[in-house]
């Protein structure tokens, strides 16, 4: 059989030993060994830092997420075949299109919001610029820069396809190389997968290298600029974070660990309730998709005690319907778990919490399986526990990585919202509910314990993507016995590979640095409006005084007749002059932007395509019949779009009287051509 490859230093690897053999999950016979005898781990890592990070950090984050979305259509059109490989994992079609579609999903997700909420640059400017003295000399702004290290991402066997893409697209993003690290179990798909990202081409060399096998002396090499992503067992995250080369060079470490995620039934949830139903139905979901081997699966089930035979009961009646076998064939629903030794360890779970609790459905024994020898395929038939008394620990406690739930009674809203946190921490909840006070109640009381919470009914079922998925905008993690950290996210997780600076300075340096200007840095004022200016022509800190234009009491007047905006304050002298505010009558702050806009426009036919919105507009001033308005606009921000022939331009806008006062500030935003046509 064929010994799964490394890719470091730029080049193919192969152990020179045999290797461990691999074996498929449902019918024994091997596929495969692993080994990564000879790899050397710290010249693999030094490749990334030395060759995989100079070359994504010449990219823009823009560019890197169009890459991203490139990547992401490229493996789709070879999905058909990582689902044939995939079953050989025990995975049935559906559990291969959760693995493998939404791994392809992540990386099409991070390319839309990279292009969409980052800017087309290599830095990130974080927040607004901090005033640090009385005479706006000297300022502060918070940036973030791509670590100059490897995102080193540990997987389990379960999501052989999802796990590495959702690690892989914010450390892309960010513009930090990765090296992935598999679970033994499924690692020949990782490794297929792998293969099929670097025959793209797309990627720059050393952007993603991988290690098929033992991990050996990789963490003895890890550097303060480096990271680890971590998903696998509390014990082994608990070993490695507290690794001394981790613990000394303060390695950020995040993991994705254990977790009894519960399901809570709200009390009105009755039988013959819609939400009665949906409870049942992603209960049964939970435990029968990849075989119930989800870091997300519901193991808690928690259903009012009055309520729980009929749960237990509609549950078992759906959960006879499940056929289990060979993934490959029609009409199996369920496939096998991922090795025998995988199936043993469940078993020695169900052993532990048989002892709080008794079998409502199937049992530890072999199952009748469809097109498959059950003594020599991992297969386990879906196991519904039922504990009368929700206070014993073992269900608590005891995870049984496979098709297991256990049903446990609760008498209050206090009392769930206790034994829900008696998991000490896990990835995700669910309340199935129509009940909005109780899932209020529910939620906040929780909330503290979950990386994520569903509230689940009737208005969203149809639309909702299930308790058991990770969605790459919403952060995927949970506190304490879940690992404590949070992966995804949006982009939360791309500047969690990045490293946050406080850059103090004067508003000129500042403006150099983060390529924004900054109020108080200088302006370039030419004989050129800058409207007429291109893209490609535009500078920061092209600036256009215009004004003044005085504001009549006619303005204010017609203003209000024709927008029909007749607020008292504009209208009436006696109600404005008892206003704390104003003292008397005066314009409307949307008049004020108006007149803005026709003093600095530029109205002829140019490079400016149209004005597509103002953002932190304020009123800082009121203005009255008589004032003077003037108006600077600076260029602020200049963001050319790879793919378009124009790109936004963002200006900042202040709108003074005639003291000097900023009447309004905002920032004016518009898309300009790259190159002037006329």
């Amino acid at each position: 059989m064929a010994l799964l490859r490394s890719y470091v230093n730029g080049r193919w690897h192969t152990a020179a030993d045999e290797g461990a053999p691999l074996l498929d999950a449902v019918t024994g016979e091997e596929v495969a060994r692993i080994s990564s005898a000879g790899v050397d781990m710290g010249v693999a890592l030094e490749y990334g830092r030395r060759v995989g990070g100079p070359a994504l950090r010449e990219l823009t984050f823009h560019q890197r997420a169009a890459l991203l979305k490139a990547l992401a259509s490229f493996l789709r059109e070879h999905r058909d075949e990582l689902y044939t490989l995939s079953t050989r994992t025990g995975a049935t079609k559906g559990d291969s299109m959760f693995d493998v579609d939404g791994g392809i999903g992540v990386l099409f997700s991070y390319g839309s919001k990279g292009r969409r909420e980052l800017p087309n640059d290599t830095v990130y400017v974080d927040g607004a610029v901090e005033p640090l003295g009385k005479g706006g000399t000297f300022v502060g702004q918070h940036v973030m820069t791509p670590l100059r290290g490897v995102a080193v991402q540990i997987n389990a066997f379960n999501f052989p396809v999802w796990g590495p893409l959702e690690k892989f697209a914010p450390a892309f993003v960010a513009g930090v190389p990765s090296l992935i690290k598999p679970a033994s179990q499924t690692a020949y798909l990782t490794a297929r997968m792998v293969e099929l990202i670097l025959e793209s081409g797309l990627l720059p060399e050393g952007a993603l290298q991988l290690v098929c096998g033992s991990a050996g002396d990789l963490f003895d090499h890890l550097t303060e600029q480096d990271l680890v992503g971590f998903t696998g067992s509390a014990s082994t995250a608990q070993r490695l974070r507290t690794h001394p080369t981790v613990v000394a060079r303060s390695v950020r470490f995040t993991a994705e660990a254990d977790s009894l995620n519960c399901s809570i039934l709200g009390p009105d949830a009755t039988p013959g309730t819609t939400e009665f139903d949906l409870f049942v139905k992603q209960l049964v979901t939970e435990m029968t998709v990849k075989a119930g081997q989800k870091c997300t699966a519901i193991r808690r089930a928690f259903v009012p005690a009055e309520l729980i035979d009929d749960v237990a009961e509609a549950t078992a009646a759906r959960l006879a319907t499940i056929t289990v076998g060979n993934p490959a064939s029609a009409g199996v629903r369920m496939g096998a778990l991922a090795s025998l030794e995988q199936r043993e360890e469940v078993r020695r779970s169900l052993k532990a919490l048989t002892e709080a609790a008794r079998p409502v459905f199937g049992g530890p024994g072999d199952p009748e399986v469809v097109d498959a020898d059950p003594a020599r395929g991992a297969f386990l038939a879906p196991i519904l526990l039922r504990a009368d008394d929700p206070d014993l620990a073992q269900p608590h406690e005891v995870e049984a990585f496979g098709p297991v739930s256990t049903l446990l009674p609760y008498t209050s809203t206090d009392q769930v919202v206790a034994l829900a946190a008696r998991g000490q921490g896990s990835l995700v909840g669910s309340v199935v509910t129509a009940d909005t006070g109780f899932a209020h109640d529910v939620v906040l009381g929780a909330a503290p314990w979950h990386g994520r919470l569903l509230v689940l009914d009737a208005t969203c079922a149809k639309e909702s993507t299930g308790h058991g998925s990770p969605l790459p905008v919403l952060v995927h993690g949970g506190p304490g016995r879940a690992g404590g950290g949070e992966e995804m996210g949006g982009i939360r997780g791309v500047l969690h590979h990045m490293q946050r600076t406080a850059v103090q300075g004067s508003p000129t340096v500042l403006t150099a640095v983060t390529r924004r200007w900054v109020t108080g840095a200088q302006r370039s004022i030419t004989d050129v409006h800058p409207f007429r200016k291109s893209l490609a022509e535009l500078k920061i800190g092209d600036t256009v005084v215009a004004g003044p234009r005085t504001v009549t009491q006619d303005d204010i007047d017609h203003f209000a007749e024709f927008t029909g905006d007749t607020f008292y304050a504009h209208t009436d002298s006696e109600a404005a002059k008892a206003n704390p505010f104003f003292g008397g009558k005066v314009a409307h702050g949307y008049l004020v932007v108006s007149f803005a806009a026709g003093l600095f426009v530029s109205p002829e036919p140019g490079p400016v395509l149209a004005n597509y919105g103002l953002e932190h507009l304020r009123f800082l001033t009121p203005t009255y019949p008589g004032d003077e308005l003037t108006v600077t606009l600076t260029a602020k921000q200049i963001t050319p779009r790879e793919t378009n022939d124009y790109g936004e331009v963002r200006w900042d806008a202040d709108v003074t009287n005639a003291k000097g006062e900023s009447v309004a500030k905002y920032d004016v935003l518009t898309l300009v051509a790259k190159e002037d046509s006329r």
